[in-house]
């Protein structure tokens, strides 16, 4: 089993959790607080300004030519998805440049600088993929719960749940495989991230501007 897929498995629990959690429920049925959503944006958009640079510095860390180019692609997936937050943050009239990240934001973000500085290639891709997959995951299984038409989130759904995006989460999942190995810190990064997620989902719905 190719070792990307053993990290999702080992790690279906909190992937589960994500799925039933009443954040992800809300965006699903279209219930969600849009105060609660808008706050989840902000935040969002400042983790991916983090997760490009850890994309850009895996890529200047590359161990070789093949690995720079993959990372750098990403980079510009990544950025291509804060374009999105952009969109939202015009909808709702918020200003980005005015968000302060949360503790679980800035906890997460942190996290993958520092893994993108201080590991190899294997670990740091280890560390970005829960984000990638994750968000496939959850895009995929909530769009085919329902018609989604009327949703004021129905745009995420339709991004996550994209061919697109499947392809940016399958290219890092590859990097995984070609340049991680069976290790504790691998293991632990991808454990790390996936709990990260979570608390990044807990923080959104329990935040201070919701209803």
């Amino acid at each position: 089993m190719p070792l990307a897929e053993r990290l999702w498995l080992e790690n279906a629990d909190l992937a589960r959790a994500c799925l039933r959690h009443p954040f992800i429920r809300g965006i699903a049925d279209g219930s969600l607080s849009q105060r609660n959503f808008a706050w989840y944006v902000g935040q969002d958009y400042f983790y991916l300004h983090a997760f490009t640079r850890a994309y850009c510095i895996a890529a200047a860390k590359g161990v070789d030519w093949d690995a720079t180019k993959a990372f750098h692609a990403l980079a510009a997936g990544a950025i291509e998805e804060a374009d999105l937050h952009k969109g939202y943050a015009e909808l709702w009239e918020i200003d980005l440049n005015e968000v302060k990240p949360s503790a679980a934001t800035r906890r997460y973000t942190d996290f993958l600088l520092a893994t993108a500085w201080g590991y190899d290639t294997g670990v740091t891709a280890a560390a970005l993929t829960p984000c990638m997959r994750l968000y496939a995951h959850l895009g995929q299984a909530v769009a085919r719960e329902r018609n989604h038409e009327g949703n004021p989130y129905a745009g995420w759904i339709t991004a996550y749940s994209s061919q697109d995006f499947e392809a940016l989460s399958r290219q890092l999942e590859s990097l995984v495989d070609r340049y991680a190995t069976p290790s504790k810190p691998v293991q632990d990064a991808y454990r790390y991230a996936m709990l990260c997620e979570r608390d990044f989902f807990d923080t959104a719905w329990r935040c201070k501007s919701s209803d």
